[in-house]
């Protein structure tokens, strides 16, 4: 078995007898977020039905929901894959979390209640860095941009955003040198969660604008290296 299938068998808690579709599909969707699925890979479907304890029937249809959330692709008599994402892809990407993740905080006067998890998130970052475990980084990085979101108080936008960073997790892989792309935003993520603490939402939205559209610019220009066709 394979070390992403042997990785699900722990998930299986996660599952109740009666779970549905839906539920594997957060499963996998936590795990393509994580960085265990890797842009490209062939998902096996009976060493994953096998981990997870769930009928093909099931998974099939986690499959399709996944599919839907354009993180897997499936091709005819090859199977499912997980997607390769393209340029445009990153730039929409990058525009629905400008929208969504700068207003979560530009009306902000006072810390929010989440702030707890925001710094904890930069704390696991700085806990990562300090072992160079790039991918548990980008992890953290991923966990930050998530309870951002979560400050605008709407399930349906945290939804959303569980769906944008699964895809944003699949884009991190055409950095060559992790190392190189993570460090300085882990820096700037301190700054937002301190201007986050200070109440000054204004400020928090500005700097991540910037930190955005940044952000954009490197993964674009390596998209482009890679990929020079598109």
């Amino acid at each position: 078995m394979s070390l992403e299938t042997s990785g699900l068998i722990a998930d299986r808690a996660l599952l109740s007898r009666t779970s549905t579709a839906e539920r594997v599909a957060d499963v996998l969707r936590t795990r393509i977020s994580e960085g265990f699925f890797t842009p490209g890979t062939r998902l096996a479907e009976d060493a994953i039905a096998s981990a997870l304890a769930v009928s093909r029937n099931t998974l099939r249809e986690a499959f399709r929901l996944l599919t839907h959330e354009r993180l897997l692709t499936h091709e005819l008599n090859r199977g499912v894959f997980v997607r390769v994402l393209t340029t445009d892809d990153v730039i929409d990407i990058y525009r629905v979390r400008k929208f969504i993740e700068c207003a979560a905080v530009r009306d902000m006067t006072e810390p929010p209640a989440g702030l707890d998890a925001l710094l904890a998130a930069v704390s696991d970052g700085s806990a990562a860095a300090e072992q160079s475990d790039w991918r548990a980084l980008g992890t953290a990085n991923i966990r930050f941009h998530q309870v951002i979101a979560s400050f605008a108080g709407s399930p349906r936008v945290d939804e959303i955003m569980r769906g944008i960073l699964a895809e944003l997790r699949l884009v991190f892989y055409v950095m060559e040198d992790p190392r190189w792309f993570h460090e300085p935003y882990l820096v700037r993520n301190g700054e937002i969660a301190a201007r986050v603490q200070q109440g000054d939402g204004a400020g928090a939205a500005s700097m991540l604008a910037t930190y955005l559209n940044d952000a954009e610019s490197q993964l674009v220009g390596a998209y482009s290296t890679h990929n020079p066709s598109e």
